[in-house]
């Protein structure tokens, strides 16, 4: 290294070294004592990690000593956060990648393989339809797609058929039927096939009590809250995420340390903003269900939703999401979006603020006739994502849309 000047400056003396590549990229590290922690962790923004010397390294690679190597594998700041989210989801250990339909992908091509059978569902979210159908068909991977609510053709499958997975959601998207998660875990445990759930719009808190073999969550929702940032997270025993482990980390989607921050703060909020999201889409929903223009409002918190007795049972509380049917039909939902002010025309649910997907966003194109009259999706289907705003608010917004959507 290139000399220092030493100059003096009051008691003591203070050392300034002169430009110098080499040490700017070895800078002094900074220790925090043992009984000195930060409240907030920091940020292990950092790719690698070292040991002292190459026996240490190999002991790691060997699993003979805890540490962190290469952050594509994890790091702290992931770390902390798989460990909070399979303690909310009531598991022992996580998976985190980027994105929520990551979640989906890697859990899919780690636990198949050619000849395999998957069990799915006309109501599950686009891009699950699409894996399933599509990329996973291209390796030999067969699949049956029923309704959640063909409870005698979920049976009558596994009994026919050797499954591996049994994958859907609950609430569904976008119309939130609930799936009998008592129903399917049982049948597919009895069949020796694994159950695989995406609960991203019940929440971390909801249906950890159930046999549900996997978790999927897209982190970018209710867990970041702020729609700033995307992550996803599996969620299963230690046994089985050990075993996905070297296959999803060598798929590579690996969620960046600043987005795992980010969503680790995010969760500090996550009942509170939770609670209130709930809370207002109760309301929304009671207010839409008593509107003339109204055709049926899909929301399990209403008494009138048929599947409201099973809600009640299997979770805390209802979500967030309001799906509804307008009398009019797809001229008439998309106006009425248009003419919302609160309400933001865009994709996702769990952000702070309200959002509205209208009829022309909702998709499902690729349905059969039989399969979109399963899915409830209509010509005047709107899915309304509720934030946090104060509710008066928002039903003002709604009435006043709702009567320029049929001028």
């Amino acid at each position: 290294m290139r000399q220092a000047q030493r100059f003096q400056c009051g008691p003591g003396s203070i050392i300034v070294p002169l430009m110098s590549n080499t040490f700017v990229n070895h800078p002094p590290e900074v220790e925090v004592p043992a009984d000195n922690r930060p409240l907030v962790a920091p940020i292990y923004q950092s790719v690698k990690f070292a040991f002292e010397g190459a026996s240490e390294t190999l002991r790691f690679l060997r699993g003979d000593r805890e540490g962190f190597f290469y952050s594509r594998n994890t790091n702290p700041t992931l770390r902390q956060l798989e460990l909070t989210l399979a303690r909310m989801q009531g598991r022992a250990d996580c998976l985190l990648v980027g994105s929520g339909v990551a979640t989906i992908a890697a859990t899919l091509l780690s636990l198949c393989k050619q000849g395999d059978h998957i069990l799915a569902f006309v109501e599950s979210y686009g891009p699950t339809r699409y894996l399933v159908q599509h990329l996973l068909a291209r390796y030999g991977v067969t699949h049956t797609l029923l309704s959640i609510e063909d409870l005698a053709g979920i049976e009558r499958v596994l009994q026919q058929t050797p499954t591996r997975l049994v994958l859907f959601e609950s609430p569904t998207n976008p119309v939130t039927k609930i799936a009998d998660i008592e129903h399917l875990t049982t049948h597919a445990r009895r069949a020796g096939a694994l159950t695989v759930m995406d609960n991203t719009f019940a929440g971390f808190h909801n249906h950890g009590g159930y046999a549900v073999d996997i978790f999927l969550h897209s982190l970018t929702k209710y867990a970041s809250g702020h729609g700033d940032v995307m992550g996803g997270a599996i969620i299963s025993s230690d046994q089985l995420i050990a075993g996905m482990r070297k296959d999803v980390v060598s798929m590579g989607p690996t969620l960046d340390p600043h987005a795992a921050f980010l969503i680790q703060r995010g969760l500090r909020t996550y009942f509170l903003r939770y609670e209130r999201e709930c809370a207002n889409a109760l309301a929304v929903a009671e207010f839409l269900r008593r509107h003339a223009r109204i055709k049926r409002v899909f929301h399990p918190g209403l008494e009138g939703h048929p599947q409201h007795l099973l809600a009640k049972r299997q979770m805390k509380d209802f979500g967030a999401v309001v799906s509804f049917e307008l009398n009019g039909g797809f001229e008439e939902g998309n106006r009425f979006a248009d003419a919302l002010e609160l309400f933001s025309t865009t994709s996702s649910v769990g952000s702070t603020e309200s959002l509205v997907m209208p009829p022309q966003l909702l998709g499902g194109q690729e349905y059969t006739p039989a399969q979109r009259e399963a899915s409830l999706i209509g010509r005047g289907t709107v899915r309304l994502s509720i934030g946090i705003e104060e509710i008066a608010d928002l039903i003002a917004d709604l009435a006043q849309a709702l009567d320029k959507a049929f001028i």
